[in-house]
């Protein structure tokens, strides 16, 4: 394992690199019970999985309030709680069965900054008390990229900042634009790496004021529906 971290110079603790071996360990007994990941390969578990999801550690200070959104397969929350463990990390989906599963992962490994919520990504939003809470979300989700940022953004702070694990696609990336001009966000950066022969690329979108001289309405009109 730590031959693997090496390689995309991923530094760990003793400590931290104990846990993931634990985690490993007890996710590949899970994932023979209940098909978390097609992937089943111990190296390519802490490769596809492990290291992908620590590469906004290495990119972005991670810290307060953290969601993670459609936690696919408990990544990348689980791996980053483990690393920054000063965050309060919220791990939500909408499958109370994928939860639970979670919540077993989290006992085993006592991490004590990680907390579940089963919703719905197209209501939580429009939650009082989660809208504009967050102070980072992230995601592995799978969704057209402006829906995803319809479900996302309501939940961040004004300054808040969305890191959105993407497989490098410029035209997905231009199809933002529309989404952005309504919801309040700009693009920070884009961080592409290569992760075992993959093109992937974090985009980093960051939650502005109504008032933003980026977009010059004084007044803020919230979507009820995605972005198509």
């Amino acid at each position: 394992m730590k031959q693997i971290f090496d390689q995309y110079h991923i530094e760990l603790s003793e400590e931290e690199t104990a846990k993931f071996e634990k985690f490993l360990e007890i996710f590949m007994q899970t994932n023979a019970q209940i098909n978390l990941s097609a992937i089943r390969e111990p190296d390519a578990i802490v490769e596809k999985h492990f290291v992908d999801s620590l590469m906004l550690a290495a990119l972005y200070d991670i810290e307060g309030k953290v969601m993670d959104l459609w936690t696919w397969g408990w990544f990348p929350g689980i791996p980053l709680a483990i690393v920054t463990p000063e965050a309060d990390f919220t791990l939500i989906d909408s499958v109370a069965k994928k939860l639970k599963c979670v919540e077993g992962f989290v006992d085993e490994l006592e991490l004590v900054n990680v907390d579940t919520l089963v919703w719905r990504a197209e209501e939580i939003g429009q939650d009082p008390e989660h809208r504009e809470s967050f102070d980072l979300a992230v995601s592995r989700a799978t969704a057209y990229f402006p829906t995803l940022l319809e479900y996302v953004l309501p939940l961040l702070k004004v300054g808040g900042v969305f890191a959105a694990y993407k497989l490098t696609d410029k035209d997905e990336l231009t199809s933002t634009k529309k989404a952005l001009k309504r919801l309040w966000g700009k693009i920070m950066k884009v961080k592409n790496y290569d992760l075992a022969g993959q093109e992937r690329s974090i985009i980093f979108i960051e939650k502005i004021a109504p008032t933003h001289k980026k977009y010059p309405r004084k007044v803020w009109i919230p979507l009820k529906d995605p972005i198509v």
